[in-house]
């Protein structure tokens, strides 16, 4: 039997990050994994970098390219008339990047003396952990100290099951040979707005259809409302409010049912994309007897770092509490491995940053404003819209706000919300300042490169005392 440190069950984000931190600290470690490519070859990764993450960006620069092209070009004096798009094409260099960055794991396992084991990993008593290969082959090995690492799979709805081709899940949406006529999106969170952002820039007459009464109520109303007004412009069209209760193939469409506000409805798409969300994917992971523990979600219950209550075993990411994203996971493999190896290791999970990478972007961390009314915590607040950012207008890019929020008394920040260009970026600066206690002034009295959108943040903090600049407080 063979005998590590670490063994790592999963090589997604949280899975590989921990698994090469823990052997950069000297750690005799291995992963395993059972995701297979479009190739039907082993690939490192997981979600994120093969049908996640990293692929649909590259769809949504493509889509975005292709949008710009055909709708914003002509501002900037650029004209192309009868612009059109390979979707082939498009896919195809999707898959290369994907390609890419695995192999970029492989290549990092290597380096870092990670062994790999590609089959389905779990966990059994004292520790050991049985790897089961493609062929049925069987072999077990032991460890000193387990980090679970599964990840998450798509929610199946019973009326709307997954076919690969009529009814996909966000696997299926970033592999569509040609844009579909119509497009029905079932949720409407990240990967139905990215993915439905996507197609309808390449032509797709889309329709999402959401359960909740409000838009993106995660999110921060202010941010939430001008989101949905931008949406709309482009065609979006997003039904509240609306709950499927059919979903019937025939022929080459599928037949929807839902209630709606107004009552019951029927639509009819070429494609439907079900995203009503993930679950922690921690099926046959726990043999019985290993006392770890899973929640009424499936989720493997952990301490605050991340031990699951068993000695040596540990588990991360989208298998445990926390928002299933997957710098999130990352953090905590690190904090893990280095515990591990007895150094010290925390996540703030109250500054961890969400993006969504429509257009506009959205990005937050933080309290929301309704947050903090409901915790009765006092707060003042400053916005700063991108239209008067000089960059933002030169862009052609002057939708969207940034809002600042901190506390009344201490001024510390409590979060800060952003909707517009390159915000995915913008908020890490706020993250910064948060994690370091930092306060609305702190941000307002730092020096801002002019002309750059950054200054919608510096504008934002300064208003939080009525002292913006370039507005009327």
């Amino acid at each position: 039997m063979d005998n590590f440190d670490v063994i790592v069950i999963g090589a997604g984000p949280a899975g590989y990050v921990a698994a090469i931190r823990a052997a950069q600290l000297g750690l005799k470690t291995a992963c395993i994994d059972d995701f297979k490519g479009k190739d039907g070859k082993a690939a490192l990764g997981g979600t994120c970098l093969n049908v996640g993450c990293i692929p649909s960006k590259a769809l949504l620069d493509s889509s975005k390219q292709f949008w710009n092209l055909s709708h914003s070009f002509e501002a900037h004096g650029i004209s192309a008339k009868d612009a059109k798009i390979d979707v082939g094409t498009m896919v195809g260099r999707k898959d290369k990047i994907v390609k890419q960055f695995t192999g970029g794991i492989a290549m990092l396992f290597k380096q870092n003396k990670v062994t790999p084991f590609f089959g389905k990993g779990r966990l059994l008593k004292d520790r050991q952990v049985e790897v089961t290969a493609a062929d049925g082959s069987k072999q077990t090995l032991a460890a000193t100290n387990v980090i679970i690492a599964t990840g998450s799979v798509p929610i199946e709805l019973p009326f709307a099951k997954f076919d690969g081709k009529n009814i996909v899940d966000n696997a299926g949406a970033l592999d569509f040979s040609e844009t579909p006529k119509r497009l029905g999106v079932i949720g409407a969170g990240v990967i139905g707005l990215e993915l439905g952002s996507v197609w309808k820039r390449l032509g797709s007459d889309v329709t999402i259809i959401e359960a909740l009464p409000d838009f993106l109520g995660v999110a921060d109303a202010d941010v939430a409302k001008t989101a949905a007004r931008e949406f709309a412009k482009q065609g979006l069209k997003i039904e509240l409010g609306a709950k499927l209760s059919k979903a019937e193939v025939k022929g080459n469409e599928v037949n929807l049912t839902y209630s709606a506000k107004d009552g019951e409805k029927q639509l009819v798409v070429d494609k439907l994309l079900v995203a009503v969300g993930r679950r922690a994917y921690t099926d046959g992971v726990l043999a019985d007897g290993t006392g770890v523990k899973t929640d009424e979600r499936g989720r493997v219950i952990v301490d605050e770092h991340c031990w699951a209550g068993v000695e040596g075993v540990w588990a991360v990411g989208d298998c445990v509490r926390g928002p299933m994203l997957a710098h999130k996971g990352s953090e905590e493999g690190v904090m893990v491995a280095e515990i591990i190896a007895g150094k010290a290791g925390h996540v703030n999970l109250d500054t961890v940053p969400w993006v969504i990478y429509t257009e506009p972007e959205i990005a937050w961390v933080g309290k929301t404003e309704a947050q903090c009314k409901a915790e009765n915590i006092p707060y003042k607040t400053g916005s700063f819209p991108f239209a008067a950012i000089g960059r933002a207008v030169a862009m052609n890019e002057p939708a969207g706000f940034v809002k600042v929020i901190a506390h009344a008394e201490t001024d510390r920040i409590l979060g800060v919300h952003l909707v517009g260009a390159c915000v995915s970026e913008l908020v890490a600066e706020c993250v910064v300042a948060m994690e370091f206690k930092g306060s609305s002034e702190d941000l307002a009295r730092i020096v801002h490169a002019h002309p750059t959108l950054s200054e919608a943040v510096h504008e934002a903090a300064l208003s939080v005392d009525k002292r913006a600049i370039h507005k009327a407080n």
